[in-house]
């Protein structure tokens, strides 16, 4: 299955995206022969086949339930398997539009990594763009390639090279690159940016964006673009924060003191009976529950038993009817019966930084006649 299309139905060999609750997505190749083991139940791969991607599905014995996704770029990233820090979609979907990349455009990416904005760039430059992605490291390398031809876009729109691209630039023999936005993922990209001149739009304008997670090498980044050429440079950093939008129950200081007073009335109304209770039957309460149960005998212990049930039978104070924040029950957000609020409310904590974006452009060349 490819991740620049959409399709209805589940078939066998598909990717999909099992999607267990709001924090983890768990992606499976669909097996006929297989089954996924949840901690939500077992759902076996054939239950899947013929399904409409979005379906929830229950498990074998019907007890938990899953929904299946159909991958896209954005889940993929929360998904994927880490090999190293990756792109998360705050920051991906920024630099697309600042790059202006869109169906057609000619991309370079130097660190491919976990792929997960390779995924995200592949989709945007469709089949009718290229992505030209450089990994050094070898194994990151070959899984990587292994990934996209699964995912279906190896070749079109998407070339993978083994390069250390900041040694021996980013040249393809017979392939002219020609590209018009440019994605430093490296630990010195500084290294990288001259090696650009050969491979980048000579008659078109030309974006660039290296990500970089400390500030010294944000420095040495700028007066390298600086010395190339690249102008408009800015420096970006993206702190993404979730909202959340609930139901909240109305809890009124007036039924708190009533629910107080309740709890009081039935405390004393079970004082009383007991009291009641021990003068009725003349017995007192070390009578059921002496200091030394270790010299009574087995019919001792018998008796003293029965006592004890009965009197707690005898004196059980009757449950409270008046509950007006649904104690002890389970409570569905908006049941009927109980007083409720629209509210939103946001993280505690912005996410930890990433990365820096530091962004720079080419101007073309314009000749005079």
């Amino acid at each position: 299955m490819s991740f620049l299309g959409y399709k209805d139905i589940i078939e066998e060999g598909d990717l999909i995206l099992a999607y267990l609750n709001r924090d983890t997505m768990k992606p499976i190749v669909i097996n006929a022969t297989e089954t996924l083991n949840t901690r939500f139940g077992s759902f076996s791969h054939l239950s899947m086949i013929g399904k409409k991607y979005g379906t929830q599905i229950a498990s074998d014995k019907g007890y938990g339930y899953i929904h299946l996704l159909q991958p896209t770029a954005e889940l993929w990233t929360l998904s994927l398997p880490h090999r190293t820090q990756i792109v998360y979609t705050p920051d991906s979907s920024y630099i697309t539009q600042r790059l202006g990349i869109t169906s057609g455009s000619r991309v370079i990416e130097a660190g491919t990594g976990s792929a997960s904005f390779s995924h995200s760039l592949a989709r945007t430059v469709s089949d009718k763009g290229k992505l030209f992605t450089f990994e050094f490291h070898k194994p990151r390398f070959e899984e990587a390639k292994r990934e996209f031809e699964e995912h279906g876009i190896l070749g079109v729109p998407v070339t993978i090279n083994h390069r250390d691209v900041c040694n021996d630039g980013f040249e393809i023999e017979d392939v002219e690159l020609n590209a018009t936005a440019i994605f430093l993922d490296l630990p010195s990209p500084w290294t990288a940016i001259p090696n650009l001149p050969k491979v980048i739009s000579s008659d078109e304008r030309v974006g660039i964006c290296c990500f970089s997670p400390c500030i010294e090498q944000v420095d040495l980044t700028i007066k390298a673009l600086q010395e190339h050429g690249w102008t408009s440079i800015e420096m970006v950093e993206i702190q993404g924060r979730r909202w959340e939008a609930k139901q909240v129950m109305v809890r009124e200081a007036d039924d708190a003191i009533e629910r107080l007073k309740d709890v009081k009335r039935r405390k004393l109304e079970g004082i009383e009976k007991k009291r009641k209770y021990y003068s009725d039957n003349g017995i007192k309460k070390e009578d059921l529950v002496p200091e030394n149960t270790d010299a009574e005998t087995e019919e001792q212990k018998s008796q003293r038993m029965k006592l004890l049930e009965d009197e707690q039978e005898k004196t059980k104070v009757s449950k409270t009817e008046f509950n007006p924040f649904g104690r002890g029950l389970r409570i569905k957000e908006g049941e009927e019966g109980y007083s409720w609020v629209k509210v939103s409310k946001n993280e505690g904590e912005i996410k930890s930084h990433t990365s820096y974006l530091t962004f720079a452009y080419k101007q073309p060349a314009f000749v005079k006649k």
